[in-house]
């Protein structure tokens, strides 16, 4: 059965057409994010959502999404999605980051030279029918420094653009390695740095607790006399209201700001102060622009909805088409490994690490840890996943670490999963052959070779003659067939373990019979998602 995806919120047709192209189903309902109620009351025949900025996804709506799978959001901004609910739901949320970069280093740009030569003012001046020529007194932006807070995707291309422009760049950004600055051609500094040489700023951001207010009160003071500042990242990056007050004092000569503290913006402290250029969100507020995103969103939904890869993702590890090929029966691994200690693990978990050893350390390690975790929590949420499952694990005050290291042993790669409980340790380890196939290569330290089954006996005793006689009289017996039967041991007559897959559920009885020997200390029925 094909994937159904909503398009809530207006997108172009063409990108409605790609969904189809790719064989999902979607309905087109451009207006129905506006209709809560309408909304609350068809999302549940949904696996995909692609919205815009109208649609709001709450609590409340995901609670009438239980075949919710992805939201995809055309455009940067998520605010209008609650992401927490959407992660202990295991709903992905993606949204589309490159596909207004440029539109939005534009419009920064713009706005530099429409507050540089003021403009709007000027153009309301002359439309009112006045000749105000001398009152326009504007500056150039050749040999001005501009700072740029933020050097990631936009505020990259906002430095390439400036220095088209003549102007001595320099950059603030506690992620820009000096060797990235050189190859932009531009000067990595400290924030006070940037505050005290700059001559215009402009702003680059996500609004962060690190980001909030970067430019507060302190800082702009730190402002070089007659500086301009230009903000299209997002809104409280910027104290306003200390701002409106340096703009009146003439210590800031200048603002053009798109993004507002309290949007959508009908007052605002920067509001009717000369030489401040303000508009309404218009950052990627183009043709191109929309287009872009909204292709983007398609082509993301699409992917992660027939393939499974997962792209541009704010809430589980990205995992692209190609990584989905290569990795997915080592995802799959990861989740039986998590899968066993879980169903094994009475007690609660105080900490979880997942050794990668040979080429395995070499892949995507987040989106491993992610199916790792959602494998033990399955015991606890038989709907936990690789978004959820993290969440879970942290509101538990599970600590996860990961090691890696290179080639030890006979496997080119494998996973060693460890969790520690108040009472115990338990480990198991696993390796992905070369059919494709997952399989359990040690548990408890005791070397084996498992192929994993939907159903499976997993059995703990002392290494003593006729073992594997009773465990075969009595699930043939009980009228279990065995299909695969692994068995284990430390050292002769010391720690042993045996693994039986049997082709289905195995009745209380059969491990009732099999306690009642007397010969086994534990005795569990596994059950795994061996599709």
């Amino acid at each position: 059965m094909a994937p159904k995806v909503l398009v809530s919120d207006k997108l172009s047709e063409t990108a409605v057409q790609i969904f189809r192209d790719r064989g999902i189903d979607v309905d087109f309902m451009p207006d129905l994010g506006k209709d809560k109620e309408k909304l609350a009351e068809l999302i549940g025949q949904y696996d995909g959502l692609a919205i815009r900025s109208a649609t709001k996804v709450t609590a409340k709506l995901l609670e009438n999404a239980p075949n919710l799978k992805v939201i995809g959001r055309a455009g940067i901004g998520t605010d209008n999605v609650d992401k927490v609910a959407a992660s202990k739901q295991g709903v992905i949320v993606m949204n589309t980051p490159f596909g207004n970069m440029i539109t939005t280093a534009e419009h920064a740009i713009a706005m530099m030279f429409a507050v540089a030569r003021q403009i709007p003012e000027a153009s309301a001046s002359t439309h009112a029918g006045k000749w105000e020529k001398s009152k326009f007194m504007g500056v150039e932006l050749t040999g001005k420094t501009l700072g740029v807070i933020g050097a990631g995707n936009i505020g990259g291309i906002v430095c390439d653009r400036a220095r088209g422009l003549k102007m001595k760049v320099i950059a603030y950004d506690p992620f820009l390695s000096q060797e990235k600055a050189d190859k932009m051609q531009v000067e990595k500094v400290e924030l006070d740095a940037l505050l005290t040489r700059s001559d215009f700023i402009t702003l680059h951001v996500p609004l962060i607790d690190a980001t909030k207010n970067i430019l507060s009160r302190e800082n702009l003071a730190k402002t070089k006399k007659g500086v301009r500042i230009v903000n299209c990242a997002r809104g409280g990056l910027v104290d306003e209201e200390a701002l409106a007050e340096m703009l009146q004092s003439g210590h800031v000569a200048g603002a053009a700001f798109d993004v507002f503290a309290q949007e959508p913006a009908t007052e605002n402290p920067l509001f009717n102060l000369p030489n401040v250029v303000c508009t309404p969100h218009l950052g990627a507020a183009t043709t191109e622009a929309q287009e872009n995103v909204a292709l983007q969103v398609a082509e993301q939904m699409s992917d992660y909805l027939m393939t499974g890869a997962v792209t541009n993702a704010l809430n589980m590890p990205s995992v692209t088409a190609e990584e989905a090929k290569i990795m997915g029966p080592w995802i799959k691994l990861a989740e039986h490994l998590g899968a066993f200690i879980g169903q094994l693990t009475d007690e609660p978990i105080k900490a979880v690490n997942i050794l990668y050893d040979g080429a395995v350390a070499e892949m995507n390690l987040d989106a491993l840890n992610a199916a790792a975790i959602a494998g033990i929590m399955k015991e606890v949420n038989p709907d936990a996943n690789m978004v959820s499952a993290p969440v879970m694990a942290a509101d538990k005050g599970i600590k996860v670490s990961k090691t890696t290291q290179g080639k030890t042993g006979a496997f080119e790669a494998y996973i060693k999963l460890t969790v520690v409980t108040a009472e115990r340790e338990r480990s198991i380890a696993g390796t992905v052959f070369s059919d494709g196939k997952p399989r359990f290569i040690q548990i408890k330290g005791i070397n084996i070779d498992a192929e994993i089954g939907s159903n499976m006996v997993y059995t703990t005793n002392r290494d003593v003659p006729g073992i594997i006689g009773v465990l075969g009289e009595t699930m043939g017996t009980n009228g279990v067939n065995i299909a695969n039967f692994t068995l284990g041991r430390k050292a002769s007559g010391g720690d042993a373990i045996a693994l039986l897959y049997v082709d289905d559920a195995v009745p209380a009885k059969a491990l009732g019979a099999l306690q009642a020997t007397g010969m086994f200390q534990q005795v569990r029925a596994l059950a795994f998602d061996a599709g």
